[in-house]
C-alpha cells in the first residue's frame, strides 16, 4: 500500500506528511527552550548574588553566530539545488553546511575546555578569586596519582595513622589512590588485627585474614563477600522468626487485627543468636609509619583527629595545613562582597579594604588601588560625556558594579603594561583560550598565591556546580549542541547516502532536505537567542 502525501502536499493544509511532523516537533522544541530561557530570566531577576555579566568571551560566540547563520543560508541553497536537479551544487552547499556545524562544535568544545580547567574560589568574606591551580611537584617533576594524572594543589592533607573501611561502601579508586600515595611515601597499609567470623551456622569462628596482611581491593572484596553472605543469612533467620511470632500471636488472639498486636510481637534474640553468622561492617588498617594522604575537598569531611570520606571510610590522624595554591590568579571579584556590605549598611569600599585578600596580599592591594584610579577616570569621562540629571543632581551614567568591583585578566594585563583599562595588549588566541600565562610570567602579570583552607567557603571549576548561571549555561548550550550534532548527522546522511534516492525520486529527497532545513533554522534561532543572553547581557 502506497502512503499518500509523501511527495505531493495535502489539498486542505498544503503540506506533505513530513512537513506537518516537523512543525509538530518544533512546537515541542519551542516549549522546551522557551521554558529554559524563561527560567533563566526569572532566576536572573531574583538572584540573591551578583549575576555574572559579560563573563564569556564574546568573539567565539559571535563567530559561532555568523557560522550558524551562514549554514542556514547554505542549507537553503542545497535544497534549491535539488529543486533545480543540480546534484553537484547540492553536494557543495550541503558539505559547507556540515562543515559549519563541525566548526561550531569545535569552537564550543574549546570554550567548554577552558571552563572545565578554570578554578574559582569564594572566600568566607565573599571575595571571589579566579585562575589556575598549581600542580604538586617533587624534584621539579609533577606528582602523579594512581591513574597517572597530575595532582592539583587543592587537597585536604591528613597525616594518617589508620584507615577504617566500610566493607559495603568502600570505593575502589579511593582505595587504590591511598595505596599509591602510601607506597610513594614509603609507608605500608596493613590489617590492624585478625578478621574472624562465623561463616557457617553451628560452626566456630574462622580467620578470614590475619593481622599484618597488606591492604588490597581483593582483600576488601573478600571480607565484603563474607559480610554480605552473613547479612543475608541473618536477615532470612530474623524474617522466619518474625513470621513465626506473628502466627503465634494470631493464634493466641483470635479475631484481633494484626496491627493491634504489633507492639507485642518481637523476636527471641537469645534463642536466635547462636544461629547468626558474623557481620563484618568495618575493617581497620594501620598506616606504618603514619604518612600524608591527600584527598579532594569534595570527597572528605575533614576534622581534627578523624576525617570521613564520602564512602564512609574513616581516616584517623592529624589534619595538616591544606592551602589552595594558585599559580595564576587572573581575576579578583569583589561584587558579591560589595552586595553583602550594602545589605549590612557598610560602605563597600571599606568592606573591600578590610577583606582577607587585601589585608594579606600586596599584589591584591596594588590591583585594587589601580582599579580605583581607573574607576575615577571612568566616572570623570562619563560625567563629561553625559552630564548630570537635573532632577536628581546625580550623573546620568555611572560605572557598573562589574567595572567598580571586578578586576579581570585584561585589567591585570593593562596594569602590568602601564596602560588604562581596555588598552592592555591582548591577542586573538587569548580571546578564545584566555591569557598567555607562560608569556606573561616574566612580568609577573598573574600573581601566585596560597589560600588557607580556613578562608575557603566554596571552590569549583567553572562548571554547573559553581553557580546558577553556569548551570543554566551548560544546560541550554549543551542541549543546543546535541541538536547541532543530530541535525548535522542527518544532513551528512543526505549528502553521503542519498544518491540513489535522488536518481529515483528527486522530489522526495528535496522534501526531506527541506524538513531538515526547517530543523536547522530552528537550531540557528535558538542560538540567536542564547548568544545575547549569555554573552552580551
Amino acid at each position: 500500500m502506497e502512503i499518500p502525501y509523501v511527495v505531493t502536499p495535502r489539498k486542505d493544509t498544503g503540506l506533505f506528511n513530513s512537513k506537518i511532523a516537523i512543525w509538530l516537533f518544533l512546537a515541542s522544541e519551542v516549549m522546551l527552550f522557551g521554558g529554559l530561557f524563561s527560567g533563566y530570566v526569572f532566576l536572573r531577576m531574583g538572584a540573591d548574588y551578583p549575576w555574572p555579566e559579560r563573563t564569556l568571551p564574546i568573539l567565539p560566540g559571535l563567530l559561532n553566530t555568523f557560522i550558524l547563520i551562514g549554514s542556514s543560508v547554505t542549507v537553503v541553497f542545497a535544497w534549491a539545488a535539488l529543486k533545480m536537479r543540480n546534484w553537484m551544487r547540492f553536494k557543495i552547499f550541503m558539505a559547507i553546511t556540515v562543515l559549519c556545524a563541525v566548526t561550531f562544535m569545535i569552537f564550543k568544545g574549546i570554550e567548554y575546555n577552558v571552563k572545565f580547567h578554570h578554578q574559582a574560589v569564594r572566600l568566607k568574606d565573599y571575595t571571589v578569586l579566579e585562575g589556575h591551580l598549581g600542580k604538586e611537584m617533587e624534584n621539579d617533576k609533577p606528582v602523579l596519582d594512581h591513574n597517572g594524572k597530575e595532582i592539583e594543589e587543592n587537597t585536604i592533607r591528613v597525616k594518617a595513622d589508620s584507615l577504617t573501611f566500610n566493607t559495603v561502601r568502600f570505593y575502589k579508586p579511593w582505595v587504590e589512590e591511598a595505596l599509591s600515595e602510601a607506597k610513594h611515601r614509603g609507608s605500608k597499609v596493613t590489617l590492624a588485627s585478625d578478621v574472624e567470623a562465623v561463616t557457617e551456622e553451628g560452626k566456630g569462628k574462622q580467620t578470614i585474614a590475619k593481622a599484618g596482611t597488606p591492604l588490597s581491593v581483593d582483600l576488601l572484596e573478600e571480607i565484603a563477600e563474607v559480610h554480605l553472605d552473613a547479612r543475608g543469612h541473618n536477615a532470612d533467620l530474623r524474617t522466619a522468626a518474625l513470621k513465626a511470632e506473628w502466627k503465634k500471636a494470631k493464634q493466641d488472639n483470635p479475631g484481633s487485627k494484626g496491627w493491634q498486636l504489633a507492639a507485642n510481637v518481637s523476636i527471641d534474640t537469645e534463642a536466635l543468636n547462636p544461629r547468626l553468622l558474623t557481620e563484618i561492617g568495618t575493617v581497620k588498617f594501620n598506616v606504618e609509619p603514619p604518612c600524608r594522604l591527600d584527598f579532594k575537598p569534595r570527597h572528605i569531611q575533614e576534622g581534627e583527629g578523624s576525617s570521613r570520606l564520602r564512602d564512609d571510610t574513616v581516616v584517623t590522624g592529624e589534619l595538616l595545613e591544606s592551602p589552595m595554591v594558585f599559580h595564576n590568579i587572573d581575576a579578583i571579584d569583589f561584587t558579591y562582597l560589595a552586595m553583602k556590605a550594602v545589605e549590612r549598611g557598610v560602605d563597600p569600599e571599606v568592606a573591600i579594604e578590610n577583606s582577607w585578600v587585601i589585608q594579606n596580599k600586596k599584589w591584591a592591594r596594588e590591583a585594587w588601588e589601580w582599579n580605583k584610579a581607573q574607576t575615577a577616570k571612568l566616572e570623570d569621562r562619563l560625567l563629561k560625556d553625559y552630564g548630570v540629571d537635573r532632577e536628581t543632581g546625580k550623573p546620568k551614567r555611572e560605572p557598573t558594579a562589574k567595572e567598580r568591583y571586578r578586576i579581570g585578566w585584561k585589567e591585570f594585563v593593562a596594569m602590568t603594561d602601564g596602560a588604562d583599562r581596555g588598552e592592555g595588549k591582548t591577542f586573538l588566541k587569548e580571546e578564545f583560550v584566555g591569557p598567555d600565562y607562560a608569556g606573561r610570567e616574566a612580568k609577573h602579570t598573574f600573581p601566585h598565591a596560597e589560600i588557607p583552607r580556613e578562608q575557603v567557603a566554596f571552590a569549583s571549576k567553572f562548571t554547573p556546580s559553581w553557580n546558577t548561571y553556569y548551570a543554566i549555561y551548560f544546560t541550554i548550550t549543551g542541549l543546543h549542541g546535541l541538536h547541532v550534532i543530530g541535525g548535522a548527522l542527518v544532513l551528512c546522511y543526505y549528502l553521503l547516502f542519498c544518491r540513489k534516492m535522488y536518481l529515483e525520486n528527486p522530489e522526495w529527497l528535496a522534501n526531506r532536505v527541506e524538513v531538515a532545513g526547517l530543523f536547522w533554522h530552528f537550531v540557528d534561532l535558538v542560538w540567536i537567542f542564547a548568544f545575547p543572553i549569555f554573552y552580551l547581557m
